[in-house]
């Protein structure tokens, strides 16, 4: 004779804030999208900020990476942060300064200005973000923490794509700015729900700030992407002002590593990747956001600049990589549940290398059924590594270390997103750089060097000149198919880069992921 068993804690087990759990769930959604929506909004409107401020391609991709690299390099303080004065008081901080670097960004006068206040937003980002984990480890016991951590990817699969619509729709009505402003409100509700359901929740022998370790992380990844970009930039891979910074960034890591081995209090604990499951979970999430974040970038530009689609239609157009992600993160929990994380998460990094091999058959000729249907399947293997990989990471943490745990979790998302732009974005002016070649010579001599950068560079030229004589407006018009013709070339170079890396992917995973997961 069996009886049914409601959750195997007794009720003095359960943890505080038990009774309003999924409450406690959709508030940490809330915050969730604001941090995640508001850097990928910026994505649909790159080739606008191109045109309205100016702004070079490596610009662009520091507009993107400033954000990033400041998320990534704060995200191990505000852990620590959350454990000692409390995970609630941290994510109200962190709503605000999110909220005061989105006004500012809005009305920035220049990409300079744009980039720096994109850092200020990294500053609370860091800070909501791992913090929204943390509270969901700490209020789900083990048995529902699973599903819940499903809930939460998924949120984060709609908000990676939802953001370029909103920014489509915004910039349809509205001036560039007005992208970065619908965070505000969002940041509000986030904070109401903050104050009236979650629990405040610390580790009760909370460790200490690694200011050193931070320092050193953020020197050595900017240094990393400055080079990385500078390369790709057409500095030339071998001059000193792309070695150099490559090499600097390589040996601050060196360094920072040292250091975090050798402080009583690191901002990471490079023994955890000692742990084989730890490491290939981390590695995956990284690569899986090199895929996405580095994807986002360049597919931007592939549907506003060679199928000419209005930022509205190319938000759209990313909307299948948003329901793939969003259907399969929450089926992926209880799929790893049955088969064990490897083989869902294996399976997931190959539909991602199928769906950038499939990038292979896009053109400017392209059906947009072909576009969609191969977004979607890349979204599907994103959300199947998702949550299985994020749960191998927080299952080696305890539980009173969980807003450091979320930080690896999200430090490896964000560094790995970063460094797809950087490279990606790279590989990809190089390439069209290379292939556009003598074909700019049809456009006024001022022009020719900046629309090497990028097909809407290339294009603005164009536009440019046809305010000028018949014959020189004639002669740019001729340039418009060939940088059509170069970027989808470069594009399907790129995307080559990116099969490779799911496929090392799947092999790390396979080899080091563990079939089954500890329960605690």
């Amino acid at each position: 004779m069996s009886t049914t068993q409601h959750p195997a804690a007794t009720a003095e087990e359960l943890p505080e804030g038990y009774a309003r759990r999924w409450w406690v769930l959709a508030t940490m959604i809330v915050c969730l999208l604001m941090v995640i929506m508001g850097n990928t909004i910026l994505n649909v409107a790159l080739p606008t900020l191109q045109r309205e401020l100016a702004a070079t391609q490596g610009e662009l991709q520091w507009a993107i990476d400033s954000y990033i690299l400041v998320f990534a390099g704060l995200l191990f303080s505000w852990g620590v942060v959350g454990d000692r004065i409390g995970r609630r008081k941290v994510l109200l901080a962190g709503l605000t300064i999110f909220s005061v670097g989105s006004v500012l960004a809005a009305f920035s006068g220049s990409a300079i200005e744009l980039i720096a206040w994109r850092a200020l937003m990294g500053v609370g980002g860091a800070a909501v973000q791992p913090a929204t984990l943390a509270v969901i480890t700490n209020v789900f016991p083990a048995g529902e923490r699973g599903k819940a951590i499903g809930i939460w990817a998924g949120a984060a699969g709609i908000a990676v794509a939802g953001g370029p619509l909103a920014g489509g729709l915004v910039l349809e009505h509205f001036w560039w700015g007005a992208v970065f402003l619908l965070g505000v409100p969002v940041a509000a509700l986030g904070a109401a729900g903050i104050l009236l359901v979650v629990p405040e929740s610390k580790d009760p022998s909370p460790g200490r700030l690694d200011v050193p370790g931070v320092l050193l992380s953020i020197a050595a990844l900017v240094a990393l992407v400055f080079g990385i970009i500078r390369g790709g930039g057409g500095a030339g891979w071998g001059s000193p002002g792309v070695l150099g910074p490559l090499l600097a960034g390589a040996a601050l890591l060196a360094v920072f590593v040292w250091w975090q081995r050798r402080t009583t209090h690191p901002a990471l604990d490079v023994t955890l990747f000692r742990n084989p499951a730890f490491s290939a979970s981390a590695g995956a999430l990284a690569l899986n956001f090199f895929a996405l974040q580095g994807a986002t970038f360049y597919l931007v530009f592939y549907l506003q600049g060679v199928r000419g689609y209005s930022p509205l239609q190319s938000g759209a157009a990313l909307i299948p990589v948003a329901v793939g992600m969003a259907v399969m993160a929450p089926q992926s929990s209880r799929l790893a549940a049955r088969f064990g994380p490897k083989l869902v998460v294996a399976t997931g990094f190959l539909l991602v290398a199928a769906s950038f091999a499939g990038i292979q058959l896009l053109d400017q000729t392209a059906p947009l059924w072909l576009v969609l249907v191969d977004l979607a399947v890349q979204g599907c293997g994103m959300g199947l590594v998702l949550a299985p990989a994020t749960e191998a990471i927080m299952a080696v943490v305890p539980r009173e270390k969980a807003g450091a745990g979320a930080a690896v979790n999200n430090s490896v998302r964000q560094v790995g997103g970063a460094l797809g732009v950087a490279i990606l974005g790279s590989v990809m002016a190089s390439a069209y750089a290379t292939r556009l070649g003598d074909a700019v010579d049809g456009l006024p001599e001022g022009t020719r060097e900046e629309a090497r950068e990028s097909i809407v560079a290339t294009l603005g030229a164009v536009e440019q000149a046809q305010g000028g004589d018949v014959e020189a407006a004639r002669s740019a018009a001729a340039v418009v198919d060939p940088a059509r013709e170069a970027f989808v070339g470069a594009m399907h170079l790129t995307a080559l880069g990116t099969v490779a890396a799911a496929l090392v992917a799947t092999t790390v995973v396979l080899v080091w992921m563990p079939g089954r997961l500890p329960h605690r």
